[in-house]
């Protein structure tokens, strides 16, 4: 139930980046909800694997790196998808910051609302 959840709320907080930001556009809810699907699963498959690999760079810029690698997911997800556009990779980098900040809004609510 929890996942469920938190995919509705993801999607909402992406329809949130497009309305927030104009280098982010999603057409619809539905392009919403599998752009924040796909989003996901770079984050769990992909991402970690280049962490791994960028490991030294990360370190060498105190971690600020790892706003790139996260740029780079919202940018990827953003190539497969139709209903899903970024504006290039400047849009890409402040709309997985706005998209990261709400994700971690969302995910202390959810804690909270769960753990009852």
């Amino acid at each position: 139930m929890k996942l469920l959840v938190k995919w509705l709320l993801s999607a909402t907080a992406l329809l949130a980046v497009a309305h927030l930001y104009s280098g982010v556009e999603v057409k619809s809810f539905t392009a919403a909800l599998i752009a924040a699907f796909v989003i996901g699963l770079l984050n769990t498959v992909v991402r970690p694997l280049l962490v791994v690999l960028t490991l030294p760079f990360t370190v060498l810029t105190l971690g600020l790196f790892l706003f790139v690698i996260n740029a780079l997911m919202f940018w990827s997800a953003a190539g497969v998808l139709d209903g899903f556009q970024v504006q290039g990779f400047t849009a890409a980098l402040i709309g997985s910051l706005i998209y990261t900040l709400l994700g971690l809004v969302i995910e202390s609510a959810l804690e909270r609302l769960f753990t009852k």
